[in-house]
């Protein structure tokens, strides 16, 4: 049974994700900071015949990571997908864009910005990649944005868009340094999806992203390793 884990499991994406490879067989490791609050996963696993199971980490804490990693020792994963990720503190005003923005940066919400968005995807990899050698597929994907496309770039957003750019950049070497080891590594591209962070407006349903998404996963080998692809297949510019 092929296995998938999944970081901001508890709503959104993440709760998406989870949904769809439980149903289609997959051993899914809902991972979220406080599981005894994810009313909507506890309900969706309890609904899965043991194939979902919830598991605690808060990725800003490499020493929760760590926890994580030692729960799961010898367990393979297929699939590592860090899907968490923040926009900014939970209390931003409603101008959250506006203090992303030149002269009215945000420099607290930045670090805290880069720690979750950039290092934890990277922490997250190291402390999982016997995981992820045992098993069968070997791969880790990573939810960015075109935010942190440099070509594509729209101005402002300059903690988002930032640590967007950086966990690219990451994922990219990665690609290259876990190549010898069969392992396939990529920044992936969700749209701009009707979620809590994405809004009424977006465009976008979560479970059209998340099948198109699901189709990438599937598809992406050690030939298209390093690419950054967007849910409808297509190339993003860095």
């Amino acid at each position: 049974m092929p296995s998938i884990l999944i970081t901001g499991a508890n709503r959104g994406l993440g709760l998406e994700f989870a949904k769809q490879y439980s149903e289609d067989g997959w051993r899914v490791y809902g991972c979220c900071r406080d599981p005894e609050k994810a009313d909507d996963l506890k309900t969706l696993a309890d609904g899965s015949s043991g194939l979902i199971t919830l598991h605690r980490v808060s990725i800003g804490d490499h020493a929760s990571i760590e926890s994580l990693a030692d729960e799961l020792k010898g367990h393979p994963i297929d699939i590592l997908l860090n899907n968490a990720g923040t926009y900014g503190y939970v209390d931003f005003p409603d101008n959250g864009i506006e203090v992303q923005s030149f002269g009215k940066m945000d420099y607290e919400s930045w670090s805290f910005v880069l720690a979750i968005n950039t290092m934890a995807p990277l922490k997250m990899s190291e402390a999982l990649i016997d995981n992820i050698l045992a098993s069968d597929q070997k791969k880790i994907f990573t939810i960015s944005s075109t935010i942190g496309s440099i070509q594509d770039c729209e101005g402002m957003h300059y903690a988002y868009g930032s640590s967007k750019a950086a966990v690219n950049f990451l994922m990219a070497s990665m690609a290259k340094d876990l190549r010898d080891q069969g392992v396939t590594v990529m920044p992936l591209h969700p749209g701009w999806v009707e979620t809590g962070m994405g809004g009424e407006t977006a465009p976008v349903q979560p479970e059209d992203s998340i099948a198109g998404l699901k189709k990438v996963m599937d598809n992406a080998s050690l030939e298209t390793s390093g690419q950054f692809i967007g849910f409808d297949g297509a190339t993003i510019p860095w």
